[in-house]
């Protein structure tokens, strides 16, 4: 077996899924969230498999998608993508991830990432024979450091992959923090894999930068999107990947050889949706950020110290300060789950090395009455 995944260990995410079945718990640790999503959508992929073609579609994704990827990136960032040779359609970010890792790394090329990290990245990146480099990240404002930068990048790094959104923190990194990046990407010859699945689940009037817009990174990205994300239908497992030909034509030969394709229907459906007007853009932001408004209001009643998100579904709480000053992550999250039956993630998981152990991830994308019996159970608990 290799060893990359025979000794792996069970994930954080399947430890506190089975803890919240076997407690009953109310499930704020995996982050989907309990609506069903758009109506108009799901109808159009419901059509579009009765109706449609049900046989292979092109490798590189239905035209159709393809081209409102386009319209909607040129809609919203101001992005010129020519869909023909820039765009391609793959089954998730996840897979996206993978095919970019194998196409673009070699054994014993480095790439940076930065912790806390989604925890597919170290064993894809490992399973490509890649060198991980760790830059590591500090609540509350989880932004780049210099220092660290320097440290890591040297003549053997090849790539760069950034969580932007940043899951599992809740942030956006600055504009200045991104070309301090770009600084060194360009000094060494990198490529960025920039997973930006959450670039429409922003709060509070964010400011956010598609690190595709950066001039010094327009031909050095591979941009990752997920349709799952923007419409809350995490099980579609649709994804887009945009990059220049140069780099698009590579990781496309192991697309072709990983999944080949994705489901035709739901390529349809998520064309539809993509030229959806506006509001409904705005509305799906302003609907989660009333579930963390909630949320947030709830803990810091109770005490805690709240970290507010700017993306992603996610609120984290510091436990280094108040009433659980010197409990660690992990303790607080399996107490909080067999004695309160609340599921929530320690950001701790979320670190290869050297970890922060004060932070605790929640759910927020949840109905209002899930929030409240999360709150009342939290309540008790303390």
């Amino acid at each position: 077996m290799n060893p990359i995944f025979a000794q792996a260990s069970t994930s954080i995410f399947e430890t506190m899924s089975r803890l919240a079945r076997q407690h009953d718990a109310v499930n704020l640790g995996q982050g989907f969230p309990d609506d069903p999503g758009p109506l108009d959508v799901r109808e159009k992929a419901a059509e579009a498999v009765v109706k449609g073609w049900n046989q292979y579609p092109p490798m590189m994704g239905i035209p159709e998608l393809r081209q409102a990827i386009a319209r909607h990136y040129k809609r919203f960032h101001a992005l010129d993508l020519d869909w023909e040779n820039e765009i391609m359609v793959t089954s998730g970010a996840t897979e996206a991830l993978a095919g970019s890792l194998m196409a673009l790394i070699e054994p014993g090329d480095e790439v940076v990432l930065f912790q806390p990290m989604y925890d597919a990245y170290l064993p894809l990146v490992k399973r490509a024979g890649g060198v991980p480099r760790f830059v590591s990240l500090k609540p509350p404002h989880w932004g780049l450091d210099e220092v660290q930068l320097q440290t890591v990048f040297n003549e053997r790094t090849r790539v760069v992959l950034l969580n932007h959104p940043l899951n599992p923190t809740g942030s956006v990194f600055s504009r200045a923090d991104l070309d301090l990046l770009a600084k060194y990407i360009v000094a060494h010859d990198c490529i960025l894999i920039c997973d930006e699945v959450w670039e429409h689940v922003l709060f509070y009037n964010a400011a956010y930068d598609p690190t595709l817009t950066l001039p010094d990174l327009r031909r050095r990205t591979l941009k990752i999107g997920s349709a799952g994300k923007i419409f809350s239908l995490t099980g579609w497992k649709v994804g887009f990947v945009c990059a220049t030909p140069e780099i698009l034509k590579v990781v496309a030969k192991a697309h072709q050889y990983i999944t080949f394709t994705t489901p035709p229907n739901l390529q349809a459906a998520v064309a539809y949706g993509l030229d959806k007007p506006d509001a409904y853009f705005i509305g799906m932001r302003s609907d989660f950020q009333a579930a963390q408004d909630r949320l947030a209001a709830g803990l810091t009643a109770l005490g805690f110290d709240v970290i507010p998100s700017k993306a992603t579904y996610f609120l984290n709480i510091d436990l280094s300060k108040g009433r659980f000053a010197g409990m660690d992550d992990v303790t607080f999250a399996m107490r909080l789950v067999e004695e309160a039956g609340v599921a929530s993630i320690p950001v701790s998981a979320f670190y290869a090395e050297h970890p922060v152990t004060s932070v605790v991830r929640f759910c927020f994308a949840k109905r209002f009455e899930t929030l409240d019996e999360a709150l009342r159970r939290i309540s008790r608990f303390c």
